[in-house]
Parts: structure tokens; C-alpha cells; sequence
């Protein structure tokens, strides 16, 4: 199936996804599905088809969360990013289906948004891989602060602190950057000094909502 009236938007963290599916949302009356819009569906999930997603739905003690390797939570971020592809497509079939234009911040794979989108209705944001990693307990997002506590709490937090950055540098990597500068759609790179109001513009350009 393809979708005629989506717009995705995909790339790295703090890029300015979610943002700009808010603004273009409200500006053509559309539907906004900011990050993680799936978790409307998480408390319905079968943990044997689901294991990923339902691993921090079922967690009771989130100190293993951060004390996870690296290697554990690229994994984990990896069958995340998987799963949620497949409850995005289940919620897209449903939306796309009442003909308002519909904008995603996604995690659906660059093969998967080439075999169901137009060129023209795919743009790339990026932020520097740098910026998920230190930036990462700027937001005052709850989620982001628990975890921050948390670490906090550890008997050795400077140690605790550091294996997390390290989890955190491995699912923002160079090579992941990378790999959507080359994916062959419109690549759009953050810019600190540009205003919401211009990233808006340049990005209903590349969508071709303006001329």
C-alpha cells in the first residue's frame, strides 16, 4: 500500500521531527503524530509478538533499564525501532483512510518508507550525533528526568552516567548519520541559528506545500 496523503519524517533525535509535524499539522489542518504515537496501543500488546516494546510496558525495576550495555540497549533500540514499524503501518492504514493529510514523525526503515511513499513526501532530519548524546537530560520530559534520577541514585553515578552515554553514543552514531545522508531522499541538517518559523518554510518546500 502506499500513502498519498502522509508526510514522514524521519532521522535522528533533537532534529526537530515532532516539531515540525505540530506546525504543519495545525497550519493545513491536518493529522499530527508527534514521537512515539504508537504508545497509544502499548497496553493491548502481546509481549511474545511485541517483546521490545512491551519490555519497559512490563519493567518493575527500571535500575536494570540503565544498567543495561551498550550492546543491550542497541539491541533493544534496534527491536524497538522494528516493532513500532509494524504498529505505525496498522495506525496509518486507519488514518490515511479519511483523506486529511496526515504528518509522521516515524520509525518506519528507509527500505520500508521507499516501497510505501513518493520521493517528494519523505524528507530526512538531522541533528549532530553529538547533540542526542549531551543534550540527551536537557528536555524536562518526565521520562528523561526519571531516568536521570535514577542514575543519580547509583553507587557509583559518575560510572552509572557514563555507560549510559555510551549506550546512548551507540544508538547515535557517525555511521547511523551517515546512512541518512544516503538514503536518497531530502536531507534537512539542524541549524541552531534558524528560527521555527524558517525550519517550517524550508520544510513545506521540500514536501512542495509552497512554492
Amino acid at each position: 500500500m502506499r500513502y498519498e496523503n502522509v508526510f514522514f519524517i524521519n532521522g535522528t533525535a533533537y532534529a526537530g521531527k515532532s516539531t515540525m509535524v505540530k506546525q504543519l499539522a495545525q497550519k493545513y489542518h491536518g493529522i499530527a503524530c508527534e514521537e512515539n504515537y504508537h504508545d497509544a496501543l502499548l497496553p493491548q500488546l502481546d509481549p511474545s509478538q511485541f517483546p521490545c516494546l512491551s519490555y519497559t510496558r512490563d519493567l518493575r525495576d527500571w535500575r536494570n533499564f540503565i544498567r543495561r550495555t551498550p550492546d543491550e540497549y542497541e539491541a533493544w533500540v534496534r527491536g524497538v525501532s522494528k516493532e513500532c514499524e509494524t504498529l505505525e503501518l496498522q495506525i496509518l492504514d486507519s488514518l490515511s483512510a479519511g483523506g486529511r493529510a496526515v504528518f509522521v514523525d516515524t520509525n518506519i526503515s528507509i527500505e520500508t518508507l521507499k516501497e510505501i511513499s513518493d520521493y517528494d513526501h519523505v524528507l530526512i532530519m538531522l541533528a549532530d550525533p553529538n547533540l542526542s548524546v549531551n543534550r540527551f537530560f536537557d528536555r524536562p520530559d518526565k521520562e528523561k528526568q526519571f531516568l536521570y534520577q535514577l542514575l543519580l541514585e547509583e553507587e557509583q553515578p559518575e560510572r552509572a552516567m557514563a555507560n549510559f552515554r555510551q549506550c546512548l553514543q551507540r544508538v547515535n552514531s557517525p555511521e547511523i548519520y551517515e546512512s541518512f545522508l544516503s538514503s536518497g531522499f531530502r536531507v534537512m541538517v539542524r541549524d541552531e541559528s534558524r528560527s521555527i518559523e524558517d525550519t517550517l518554510a524550508l520544510v513545506e518546500q521540500e514536501f512542495g506545500l509552497r512554492n
